[in-house]
């Protein structure tokens, strides 16, 4: 009997031993693996900092590539844990040790906590009570306080004068909005919830809720809408700083929005000036529009008082801003390479292909033409990569020297190809987008200013999207044009690498007592967070 139970034991410790093993290899793999991605990602942002975007799917790759990382880490943890409980059981098995990579340290402006633990008053091996201390070792933790409400009560005493008999009282405070019960840093997160991180009211409203604040939709939105009245000013001068440039990215993008129990295709305009690619001093800005339809006559009205350069796709709406007798000048335009490849790569995508055939669906065919016009834009997208940022004068010299023969060399082989195809061939189209439009793709060998793509709209306007999937719909025309003022506020504030909620709440705070005249003050490239202000006094 103690030999079986012996032989028992024996077999369970071997088991235990092996699932240990088996363990920290799991464990060893995912930690590997989530260095490996960490190293990946971190080269594929050091390439798009050194060099720009290498593909119009740049930005999404990245975002994957983060959201795998994110998996793996947790993998790893996860892992590194099951290890450690696994090698517990066992005494001739050694965890494995997960080193984890380098975490930077906690921001100094977070407050400290200081919870000092209580030291022996005596020597834990002799007894005796003479210590003195050496030092201390202090472990961080970072900590997070839940939202807390407050509610302040600002208190106007009244008092009467004995001799004359008048009653005085301070004047009563501002607020936002006219007999309004929301201050500033509430009016703030409200907005970038809704328009920012595409939370509509509903589910802001049922999270209030469950933090003990119950708020009706309907005063929320009344808050929404007294807010960004109150915030018109702020939008009127973005207006005005973008219609003073020289150079303009376009775009649209549908949203949809209510109409007598359905949904129409309404629109999103965007303008956008970015003058940092040629070196420019003025800070970039993005101006959205609303508009029910598609029609010509919005970019017309959007633009009637500027001209200049307009880095748009083909729209045939912004035709009329080109012709030449236009007032107060002719819109000049520059084509989107980045339009021109998308319509190449489709029909070169060998991996979409390949996916589209695992999953059954029908692939369409992949054109070697198409491959070969995708390397020749792509050898112009890499010679612009090395100079961006550079002065117009230093940009148009280099284009000149290595850009112009490859057009040259790109309009007879196009034109080449073109006489191969069928009219209505998918080819033929592509080719013609740019052959038909050569004078605008050519632009950028005549003038340093011009970007060879139309990024700078997309990107700025890729919010849109990403809020149809939150929001689903606009609920009114007015629900459009509010957001196109809110879009404008929080894009601009993004781009010049402000904070958005922490700018709207100071603007908010600020923006009735501040004097007309300086009003410029408050825009975000001029803006200084309260925290800074602080610290310079």
């Amino acid at each position: 009997m103690e030999a079986l139970l012996a032989f028992a034991t024996a077999a369970v410790l071997r088991a235990d031993e092996a699932e240990a093993k088996l363990a920290n290899a799991n464990a060893r793999e995912s930690a590997t693996a989530a260095l490996i991605a960490h190293l990946k990602l971190q080269i594929a942002k050091l390439k798009r900092e050194q060099y720009g975007a290498s593909a119009e799917r740049t930005r999404r790759l990245l975002d994957q590539m983060e959201l795998q990382l994110e998996e793996l880490e947790a993998d790893a943890s996860e892992d590194a844990l099951v290890a450690v409980a696994a090698a517990e059981k066992t005494a001739s098995v050694r965890s494995f040790e997960r080193k984890p990579l380098v975490r930077k340290p906690f921001p100094e402006h977070l407050p400290r906590d200081r919870v000092v633990l209580v030291a022996p008053c005596s020597c834990p091996t002799c007894g005796g009570n003479r210590l003195s201390k050496l030092g201390e070792d202090i472990t961080e933790t970072l900590e997070v306080i839940p939202r807390t409400w407050k509610v302040i009560q600002t208190v106007r005493e009244k008092f009467a004068c004995r001799d004359c008999e008048t009653i005085t009282q301070p004047p009563a405070p501002f607020h936002v909005v006219p007999r309004g019960w929301a201050g500033p840093s509430f009016l703030a997160m409200l907005l970038f919830e809704k328009y920012g991180q595409h939370q509509p009211l509903n589910r802001q409203a049922d999270r209030f809720a469950r933090e003990g604040v119950p708020l009706s939709i309907s005063t929320l939105a009344d808050q929404v809408g007294a807010a960004t009245f109150a915030l018109m000013p702020v939008y009127r001068l973005i207006e005005a700083h973008i219609l003073a440039a020289e150079r303009l990215h376009g775009d649209d993008t549908t949203v949809p929005v209510m109409a007598r129990g359905k949904t129409d295709t309404a629109r999103l305009w965007i303008y956008v000036r970015d003058d940092r690619p040629f070196a420019g001093p003025a800070p970039p800005a993005a101006l959205f529009h609303y508009a029910r339809d598609r029609r010509a006559e919005h970019p017309r009205a959007h633009l009637a008082t500027w001209s200049g350069l307009l880095q748009a796709d083909a729209y045939a709406g912004y035709n009329e801003l080109y012709r030449p007798g236009r007032l107060p000048g002719p819109v000049v335009e520059a084509g989107c390479f980045a339009h021109a490849r998308r319509k190449f790569f489709e029909l070169a995508d060998v991996e979409g292909a390949a996916r589209k055939k695992s999953r059954g669906e029908h692939a369409g065919l992949v054109y070697p033409i198409a491959l070969e016009a995708v390397q020749k834009l792509d050898a112009l997208f890499e010679i612009e990569r090395t100079i961006n940022g550079r002065p117009p004068v230093e940009r148009l010299a280099v284009r000149i020297e290595h850009s112009a023969p490859l057009m040259d060399d790109l309009h007879s082989w196009l034109t080449t190809q073109l006489a191969k195809l069928s009219r209505n061939h998918d080819l033929a189209k592509a080719i013609n987008y740019m052959l038909r439009r050569w004078p605008s793709f050519t632009r950028f060998l005549v003038d340093g200013r011009v970007c060879l793509s139309n990024n700078a709209a997309e990107r700025a306007l890729r919010c849109v999207p990403l809020g149809r999937k939150a929001w689903l719909f606009c609920g009114s025309d007015r629900g459009g044009e509010r957001t196109a003022v809110l879009y404008t506020l929080i894009q601009t504030a993004r781009l010049n690498n402000v904070d958005p909620q922490a700018w709207l709440a100071d603007v908010l705070a600020r923006i009735a007592g501040h004097p007309a005249q300086h009003l410029d003050q408050l825009l975000p490239w001029h803006w200084t967070p309260p925290i800074a202000l602080a610290k310079a006094a």
